[in-house]
């Protein structure tokens, strides 16, 4: 095969020359095809013919393999293998004494693009800066009908045609948030449809592209100023205008010990919550940090917080639970910074000196029974104050108790009024209480009393026993009452009415039965006299 360019080289000069070259008679030499297209490394066959009569020699002049396949009178036929590239074809006919004739054709080689490559996309692009894309292409002819075309999915960025080898176009691009997980290709077009051949199309590998936006402000830092030892407490952070909000990624740490934050998300708020428990160790000053990561870019917030270690203080009696007239102690204990408060003597105390311990004693009554005493502690931390307290109640043994103002000892009502009758015995433990009438054992009807009634009246003992002893008292109930005369005057007028009201009675039918016996003497005298004669 000869060297790259010398077949074109010849080829214009043979058509130079046959140009150049004066023609006579009409002798002619012709081509098929005028023009061809191949793929690269093809063959096509070349026909070569002559309009002369007289003895003539035909030819193809080429730098290609060529072969002779057929021939007739007038023609002959080639075969070229093995195209590689663009090349012209002469053929050519000498008619007897005639000059030389030629007739030329060209051959097109075409090819797809070996290699279409789009360049690698950043890995994280901010939303709103431009990005290029970049393809190359290597390969690929005719060039001229070569188009290399940038794509967003489906979509046409841009149309260049090639240039060099590799060939490469760019497009910028600006990205936004529909941009992310969006695919982009380039893809090449060689358009042979005016040589009957069709569009051939050939992509590259796809590469997906990942926006983001991540706000300039800085996260907010929810937490204590202040944090106890051993004690869990809440932080949260949160950034508003985060895109994608599920791609970040949140840092959060005490003292340069991370935290486990749980993470939620709503539309572009990033929300971070941890529980943290400081340590002993960390007691001090300490560094609360959040940061938020997205693609290459972070926002962070630093926060300083106290950690303080603040027991509760101690507090103790020397005994919980003491007989009357015993001596107790109390005593109040605190953190070493802290400063104690003790309260809850049964007597007022000298004032003391602020201090992290204080204590007193007292000889125990029944007074004291259930007494509470309060051990408050305080300290400062950062600027606070805290409080921290204790509480411890007594227990004072004491025998059953009877008094005046519990069970009074003598109680006067009138029969039929509501009251109360009262009568509590009191020690510790609780003593029980019985109360009975002298005589018939009738129990004191203790409570509501409605209504009062005289049966109740008498004289009671009263008897309250414990295991520390057993106390008596008298009870006295008097009701009041009057005798019921009225009814017996009322008995006497009934019987007083009812007795005139019979002797009165009896006179009248007497009177009547004289008048009526009156009459009837007077009718007869009257009859006899007029029966007699005179």
């Amino acid at each position: 095969m000869a060297p790259c360019g010398a077949g074109p080289v010849l080829a214009v000069l043979l058509a130079l020359l046959g140009a150049l070259l004066p023609g006579s008679g009409d002798a002619l030499t012709s081509v098929h095809p005028q023009e061809a297209i191949l793929p690269r490394g093809g063959s096509v066959q070349v026909n070569c013919s002559t309009t002369c009569d007289q003895p003539f020699h035909l030819g193809l002049e080429t730098l290609l393999a060529k072969t002779e396949v057929a021939k007739g009178d007038k023609w002959k036929v080639f075969e070229l293998s093995n195209v590689q590239e663009d090349t012209n074809l002469l053929c050519f006919s000498s008619c007897a004494s005639e000059p030389q004739t030629v007739a030329s054709t060209s051959l097109t080689v075409y090819q797809l693009p070996e290699r279409v490559e789009l360049a690698p996309l950043p890995r994280w692009q901010p939303v709103g800066d431009n990005f290029t894309l970049r393809c190359q292409v290597w390969g690929g002819a005719p060039r001229a009908n070569l188009t290399v075309v940038l794509l967003r999915g489906q979509k046409e960025l841009s149309r260049q045609p090639t240039v060099g080898e590799p060939a490469e176009v760019t497009a910028t691009v600006p990205a936004s948030r529909e941009d992310y997980g969006a695919n982009f290709s380039c893809r090449t077009e060689l358009d042979l449809r005016h040589q009957g051949l069709g569009l051939f199309e050939n992509s590259s590998t796809s590469r997906q592209l990942r926006t983001f936006a991540l706000p300039m402000t800085r996260p907010h830092l929810s937490a204590p100023d202040i944090l106890e030892v051993g004690k869990n407490s809440t932080v949260d952070c949160f950034l508003d205008g985060v895109f994608p909000v599920w791609e970040a990624w949140v840092h959060l740490s005490l003292g340069g010990r991370r935290l486990s934050p749980t993470i939620k998300d709503s539309d572009d708020l990033l929300l971070a919550t941890a529980m943290v428990m400081a340590d002993l160790d960390q007691e001090g000053t300490q560094q609360l940090t959040c940061a938020v990561n997205l693609g290459n870019q972070n926002q962070e917030t630093r926060k300083k917080v106290t950690i303080y270690s603040f027991p509760a203080p101690s507090l103790t009696l020397s005994e919980l639970e003491v007989s009357e007239w015993t001596m107790v102690t109390v005593a109040c204990e605190a953190h070493a910074a802290a400063v104690v408060t003790l309260t809850g003597a049964p007597a007022p105390t000298s004032a003391q000196m602020p201090a992290s311990k204080a204590q007193f004693s007292f000889n125990a009554s029944a007074k004291d029974n259930g007494r509470s005493f309060s051990c408050s502690a305080a300290l400062e931390v950062a600027g606070q104050v805290l409080y921290k307290n204790q509480t411890q109640q007594l227990q004072v043994l004491y025998g059953p108790r009877l008094n005046e103002e519990d069970c009074p000892g003598n109680w006067t009502w009138q029969e039929g009024s509501e009251k109360t009758l009262k009568c509590q015995a009191w020690g510790n433990p609780p003593p029980k209480l019985d109360c009975h009438r002298k005589g018939d054992k009738v129990s004191l009807p203790i409570g509501d009393l409605r209504p009062v009634k005289r049966e109740f009246a008498g004289t009671y003992l009263c008897r309250a026993v414990s295991v520390r002893g057993e106390v008596t008292r008298q009870v006295v109930v008097n009701v009041l009452y009057h005798q019921n005369n009225l009814a017996i005057i009322i008995t006497v007028a009934a019987v007083a009415i009812l007795g005139l009201a019979g002797i009165a009675g009896y006179l009248y039918n007497r009177q009547r039965k004289i008048r009526k016996y009156k009459l009837q003497k007077a009718q007869e005298e009257a009859s006899m006299k007029m029966n007699t004669p005179p």
